[in-house]
């Protein structure tokens, strides 16, 4: 019985091993940030930024801010594309070229929206909590 019990459990290894392979990995970029982009209006964003996309931001302590741009690691004063990396923040990312000045967003098609805070929040009773003495 031991033996038919091992079976059937190296059996679903072998059967759910491709499959847990084929999980989406959580830290793989957006698939729309893998392929080059098409249509008009990303063709036009793409052109005014070279085609350059803003994929991380690392701000060391004590160190030089290090921006990943089009795969690339740019320090502050680095080049890439042609263009000059001058300011560098958690966010966003400026260039300098012969094209003018390239503002690079690591969201770029996320709306920002203030947080109405003004209503008054609920105070809870003041007293004795339960359990303490």
């Amino acid at each position: 019985m031991a033996d038919l019990m091992r079976l059937i459990v190296l059996a679903f290894v072998a059967f759910a091993a491709p499959a847990l392979a084929q999980t989406a990995d959580p830290t793989r970029p957006p698939a729309a940030w893998l392929v080059p982009a098409q249509g008009a209006e990303s063709q036009a964003g793409a052109a005014t930024t070279g085609g350059l996309r803003l994929q991380s931001v690392l701000m060391r302590q004590g160190g030089q801010p290090v921006a990943v741009i089009g795969g690339k690691t740019v320090s502050l004063g680095g080049r890439v594309g042609g263009a000059k990396l001058v300011r560098l923040n958690e966010r966003e990312a400026v260039l300098q070229g012969a094209d003018g000045v390239t503002h690079l967003y690591l969201t770029p098609n996320v709306e920002k929206q203030m947080i109405d805070t003004s209503a008054p929040r609920k105070t809870g009773k003041a007293g004795q909590v339960k359990g303490l003495p």
